[in-house]
């Protein structure tokens, strides 16, 4: 039996999002299957190295590394290169273009098999993709068919490999129940209400301000309330959330409307709810939101575009144009229609189950970077 391979993950770790959470998953799953040890190399402190540590994983420091101050970059970099130097390590997997930038370069200076993992689409001018292109990958996972679609803007030779992040099973049926009772009484919606729940970043493309819009189209249908989940993490995502208040005020829909703010116990949140809707703007490289919904058993209703179309199907959900009225109707038959929400909502599971099994996942990356190791020591 082959020895565990050692692993490091790369990444600036600053702020919380879907890579956050992907890494968050790897480290409590990464027992599933024994063929890779995980370690993990972050350049600031913050919700995902406490999340890492309580996890048990191994986590290294890099130090507080800003483009704009190039000395933080050197030290970032000598950190790096010293953990490195110590050995043992069979692959380094830089998440997303600003990790692959700022560490390829001392990552390949030493001879270790470099991977890029591609967590979103590339247009090939952004500077810092500019920047990565000098440092070509030994192989790049995508997250996406959608975001392999753009990978040859910045790797056009690279070799590639499709992973959908993995996503944990639920809880068992009993204490889903008691947990859904409890948020549910806590964040004032009674059981006979139907909870739609949006979960993501702050952020403009993720279509808070649409799904608002919709929702106000639906002021006189008796019985919904909504819950927006995700904080402010910048200050232009604070005015953001600003507007988002007051579209709601302006909509009529306070006592119906809630803002939850950054939270830590999403996959509850989702099991406390009836439909799951982020209907985007722009195109989601992939979407563990959605996934997680459907791994919860909620009806995913989203905008047609992006890494949701190979997520949602009509056995889980509804893809609609990104048009409130279009949006609004969807939301209504399933407000209206329980049935229809509970056949889609039993949909769910299985879908997430066939594309993000974290046992397939972990087996699968093993798979990939010990064909790309071998490859390399027999070249």
């Amino acid at each position: 039996m082959s020895h565990p391979m050692r692993v490091l993950h790369v990444y600036s770790g600053n702020l919380y999002g879907g890579i956050e959470a992907f890494l968050h998953t790897v480290a409590r799953t990464q027992g599933l299957h024994a063929g890779v040890q995980h370690e993990f190399a972050l350049c600031f402190e913050g919700r995902l190295a406490r999340e890492l540590r309580e996890a048990g994983a191994e986590l290294h420091s890099l130090g507080a590394t800003r483009v704009g101050r190039p000395g933080s970059v050197w030290r970032a970099r000598s950190a790096l290169r010293a953990l490195l130097r110590g050995g043992g390590y069979g692959a380094v997997i830089c998440h997303a273009i600003w990790s692959q930038a700022l560490f390829g370069p001392v990552v390949r200076a030493l001879g270790v098999p470099l991977v890029f993992y591609q967590h979103d689409a590339l247009n090939g001018r952004h500077w810092l993709e500019r920047w990565a292109r000098a440092t070509e990958p030994d192989l790049v996972i995508t997250n996406s068919r959608y975001s392999a679609g753009t990978l040859a803007r910045v790797y056009p030779h690279a070799p590639w490999t499709l992973a959908y992040s993995p996503v944990l099973a639920p809880a068992p049926e009993g204490a889903r129940d008691e947990m859904r009772a409890r948020l549910r009484a806590g964040l004032g919606a009674h059981e006979q209400d139907v909870v739609i729940v949006q979960t993501s970043r702050m952020e403009a493309w993720k279509g808070q301000r649409l799904l608002l819009e919709a929702l106000g189209r639906l002021r006189e249908v008796a019985g919904w309330r909504a819950w927006v989940a995700g904080g402010a993490q910048r200050p232009e995502e604070e005015a953001y959330l600003e507007g988002l208040r007051a579209q709601v005020h302006s909509l009529g829909l306070t006592e119906r409307v809630h803002f939850l703010g950054q939270r830590s116990d999403v996959p509850c949140l989702l099991r406390a709810a009836d439909i799951h809707c982020q209907p985007n703007l722009g195109p989601e490289p992939f979407g563990i939101a959605f996934v997680e919904a459907l791994q919860a058993g909620l009806p995913v209703v989203t905008t047609a575009m992006g890494g949701p179309l190979e997520i949602v199907d009509a056995s889980c959900g509804m893809l609609v144009p990104p048009e409130p009225g279009a949006l609004a109707a969807a939301l209504r038959r399933l407000i209206e229609d329980p049935a229809l929400r509970s056949r889609l909502g039993q949909g769910g599971p299985v879908r997430a189950a066939a594309l993000s099994d974290s046992r397939a996942y972990l087996r699968g990356l093993e798979e990939a970077l010990r064909a790309l190791t071998g490859e390399r020591a027999r070249a």
